[in-house]
């Protein structure tokens, strides 16, 4: 999954441009552009845990590693992990931001996916798109090491001596 493409899509789906109507998109849109740009935010991270953890999937035996790892990641423990500050604080400013925007999406998309009194604005839309993008453009930009770190973190438990 590409998360520049779920982005496009996301920027489509809040234009208008995607759908029966054009230039005004539905609710039905707005929603779908909210959830999908959650999911953005979700398969960076995947992809960015299983290429630091796993490496490029050159292999056979590579590509089922790559896979499990990708697999691996589960929403409900990546929440928890980001909304965890005192362990987060020790991470760049650049992954805190990602980890506060994957929160708000995530909550977001709740609200875009089961709640079916929630409006959402194309504006509000279009501005959680631009946020994830800048959010992810940081992230991408930050150190393997601190973002492999950060794919441990989520990951797997913190274990105490």
């Amino acid at each position: 999954m590409n998360p520049d493409d779920l982005l496009a899509i996301a920027e489509s789906l809040a234009s208008g441009k995607i759908g029966n109507q054009r230039g005004r998109p539905r609710q039905a849109d707005l929603r779908r552009a909210v959830s999908t740009t959650y999911y953005a935010l979700f398969h960076t991270l995947a992809i960015n845990s299983a290429d630091l953890l796993v490496g490029n999937r050159s292999s056979t035996r590579t590509k089922q590693a790559w896979g499990q790892v990708y697999r691996a990641l589960d929403h409900g423990r990546v929440k928890r992990q980001c909304t965890n500050k005192q362990n987060l604080n020790r991470f760049p400013q650049e992954i805190r931001n990602f980890a506060a925007q994957f929160v708000r999406m995530q909550q977001e998309r709740h609200l875009a996916d089961y709640d079916p009194l929630n409006h959402f604005s194309r504006s509000d839309v279009s501005l959680y798109i631009e946020e994830t993008k800048s959010v992810t453009n940081a992230f991408e930009n930050i150190s393997r090491d601190e973002r492999r770190a950060f794919a441990v973190f989520v990951l797997f438990d913190l274990r105490r001596n």
